[in-house]
């Protein structure tokens, strides 16, 4: 083969050689955990809540949580949160349950537990997880005298 049909064959030849022959290793790929998340409810009540794995806490974070570092559990967290005028949050009271769908139509209902941290309250329970698994997490609030639900979604 020869002509113009050769030099992308040629590039491209090139630039793998470039990078296969860098000298680095390839790394192995790093969890990066989501932004924990927000959902502002009636009241005016506002939620805060991730899902990762116990994996990605560090030592003193599963520690004042309570859980155990596992490769096959994750950790929710939901706090409930009342936003204030000055755009600052003070804690709010309010009973959060949970339950957790996989792609396959199977349910787990987390077990939560309220966790003093400073002058908040968060609720956190663990989650058993798969590799590669998607799920749908679906949280119920009681505060206030009234029951408001959402859910998201989270992959590993």
């Amino acid at each position: 083969m020869s002509g113009p049909r050769m030099a992308p064959l040629a590039a491209l030849a090139l630039a793998l050689c470039l990078s296969a022959c860098s000298g680095r290793a390839p790394e192995p790929a790093r969890f990066v955990p989501p932004p924990p998340s927000v959902t502002d409810l009636e009241g005016p009540l506002r939620a805060r809540y991730n899902l990762l794995p116990t994996l990605a806490l560090g030592e003193a974070v599963a520690r004042e949580y309570r859980v155990t570092r596992d490769a096959g559990s994750a950790l929710l967290v939901v706090a409930l949160r009342r936003p204030t005028a000055d755009g600052d949050e003070t804690a709010a009271e309010g009973e959060v349950t949970a339950e957790v769908v996989d792609l396959a139509g199977r349910r787990q209902i987390v077990a939560l537990r309220r966790v003093a941290t400073g002058s908040y309250v968060d609720h956190v329970g663990t989650v058993r997880i798969g590799p590669h698994e998607t799920v749908r997490v679906e949280v119920a609030v009681v505060a206030d005298g009234r029951r408001q639900e959402f859910d998201f979604q989270r992959s590993f």
